[in-house]
């Protein structure tokens, strides 16, 4: 006789992991969420009353092969939030603010504290940016995953009133390209930076170039930009956001361009971060290739009317976030 266990899944595991898990889900929630969690699907009350036309946007994202680097590290309380606030930024771009997001966890052999160490992740993210985590899927998949290894994806949910929905405004030659700052690699180029600096330094190695270890830098959290830009959605001075993710600066930002505008970007008015200096040194890698596989130190794009410059600046200032005037458009 051979049981599901001896197979590999260990329902009575998987029920104990869940159980863990509650308080960290349950503190995300607000007076919309009606169903408990565990539930067979996920009930949120829409706020109808706050919108006059609401419009749903959604985005289905995952953090690429940062999770081969939370692996070698050990590392799994930030893994969580670069997913969340990727998707959340996705959304933004929309002019939406998100409303419930939901996880799906799949690995080879459940390890209950690496699993309540990534939720802790996603239930802070969803707090910071003011959403449910409703609910998801932990699947226990043996003989499909390593043991020591998982796949990590989410969904968000977000809403944004028709009126204010940024893919309906129009850019113009002489509008103002304002670049906010990354906090790192964010969740994308990962392959290409794993091939260059682990076949030079070993994970946890601290480097004097980038003042940390190559799994600390590796490891930063994506920034979310919902609190700097959320009070800004609703003003006609900003005609368009791009968050910088596969592609880079310039393949992101021309998605939400008409096909008669270009970029006229001035790339000497930053400077790049340490880390991907040290990635370009050592993997002897082409600025061409850098300039699409990462975000360069630039994680958001703020299209602003070009008569509007300094009432966007003042905007930044007032929310104390860094800001670069990238250029404009042509």
């Amino acid at each position: 006789m051979t049981t599901y266990k001896e197979a590999g899944v260990d329902i009575d595991a998987a029920d104990k992991a869940v159980d863990n898990i509650k308080d960290l889900v349950k503190n995300t929630f607000n007076k919309n969420v009606l169903s408990n969690l565990g539930s067979f699907g996920a009930c949120y009350k829409f706020p109808k009353n706050d919108y006059n036309n609401p419009i749903l946007v959604s985005s289905a994202d995952g953090v690429g092969t940062k999770l081969k680097v939370a692996f070698l590290s050990g590392n799994h309380k930030t893994i969580g939030q670069c997913l969340v606030n990727h998707c959340v930024n996705d959304i933004l771009v929309m002019g939406a603010k998100p409303l419930f997001f939901l996880d799906y966890f799949a690995t080879g052999k459940l390890d209950n504290s690496v699993f309540n160490d990534v939720v802790f992740g996603l239930s802070k993210a969803c707090k910071e940016n003011g959403t449910a985590l409703i609910g998801g899927e932990t699947a226990e998949m043996p003989g499909f995953y390593p043991d020591d290894e998982y796949d990590l994806c989410g969904t968000v949910v977000g809403v944004v009133d028709g009126d204010n929905l940024l893919s309906d405004r129009k850019t113009n030659k002489g509008d103002i390209l304002i670049g906010l700052p990354s906090t790192g690699l964010h969740t994308n180029g990962y392959s290409l930076a794993r091939k260059v600096l682990l076949d030079k330094f070993s994970i946890n190695e601290h480097v004097q170039e980038i003042a940390s270890t190559i799994s600390e830098s590796l490891l930063s959290v994506h920034k979310s930009y919902l609190n700097v830009l959320s009070d800004s959605l609703d003003q006609n001075w900003l005609l368009g956001l791009s968050h910088i993710t596969g592609g880079g600066l310039e393949g992101n930002t021309y998605r939400i361009l008409p096909d008669n505008q270009k970029l006229l970007i001035d790339w000497d008015v930053w400077e790049w971060p340490s880390i991907f200096k040290l990635i370009q040194n050592v993997g002897n890698v082409p600025t061409s290739d850098m300039k699409r596989s990462f975000n360069l130190g630039i994680g958001m794009v703020m299209i602003v009317k070009k008569d509007s410059l300094s009432i966007a600046e003042n905007y930044l200032k007032e929310k104390k976030q860094d800001f670069y005037v990238l250029g404009e458009i042509g």
